[in-house]
């Protein structure tokens, strides 16, 4: 049976009862976790010792923090999409719920090389105000803030704001661990289609900066999740964008940004 099929069934027994109580539980669990830790780690990686840092982290801490700070921002927004797939799980129609997360964990940790790269190449300029570093910043925040406006924005989210459309079109073998894995790769594939810009911009222009990574949580929660999803991402493009445009026009704003 398919993921769609098990769970146009509707809900189980006890079993299934506990796993969708259990599981959104256990998500924001993880999410507080990497709040945590994303709180202790930002507070390094931001401010005077940020270029510091960036020239001592190694690249397997910075995957610890990246994921950190995935579980922290990500993991919320996600909930409404595990507890569709905990639906089906807890009929035994599909393989159980951590392969399908690890799936979707999978593929925001690979994003952390290029991420990586970038915020070392970064890190130092943007502390000492290079004016080559802040036009990459204020660039990458005018592209963000478009990104936010295209029409493929607006196909990865309404995926992401209407999943059950996802797992009814899925074809793969979700009641074997590894096809579980795979559609998790394959929604978190949306879920980066929708972020990618705004992770861009915590990595080149805000410098990992705690307060940033709290406004796109609110954000990423907010138009993945509300009734003015849509609307409330395109005037964050509209934000965005004005942004990069006044750092383009005034880099002396890049102390208040990062």
């Amino acid at each position: 049976m398919s993921i769609g099929a098990g769970i146009a069934a509707g809900p189980g027994g006890r079993g299934s009862s506990a796993l969708r109580f259990g599981v959104p539980v256990g998500l924001v669990a993880i999410a507080a976790a990497g709040w945590w830790w994303s709180a202790r780690v930002a507070g390094e990686m931001s401010g005077p010792a940020m270029g510091q840092m960036g020239e001592a982290m190694s690249f397997g801490a910075f995957v610890i923090a990246w994921v950190a700070m995935m579980a922290a921002m990500m993991l919320p927004a996600v909930v409404p999409v595990v507890k569709l797939y905990a639906r089906a799980a807890g009929r035994g129609t599909v393989a159980p719920v951590p392969f399908f997360v690890a799936g979707y964990l999978a593929l925001w940790t690979v994003a952390a090389l290029p991420a990586y790269v970038a915020w070392r190449e970064l890190a130092m300029p943007l502390a000492d105000g290079l004016p080559w570093a802040v036009t990459i910043a204020g660039i990458t925040l005018l592209l963000a803030g478009v990104w936010q406006l295209t029409p493929m924005k607006s196909v990865c989210l309404r995926h992401c704001r209407s999943p059950i459309g996802f797992f009814m079109r899925s074809k793969g073998r979700s009641n074997r661990a590894s096809g579980a894995f795979r559609m998790g790769v394959a929604h978190g594939g949306f879920c980066l289609g929708c972020c990618w810009a705004l992770f861009a911009v915590l990595v080149v222009a805000a410098s990992m900066s705690l307060v940033w990574l709290v406004a796109f949580t609110v954000l990423i929660v907010l138009e993945k999740t509300t009734p003015a999803g849509e609307q409330i991402s395109l005037g964050a493009g509209v934000v965005l964008a004005v942004l990069g445009v006044g750092l383009l026009i005034e880099p002396s704003l890049i102390t208040a940004i990062t």
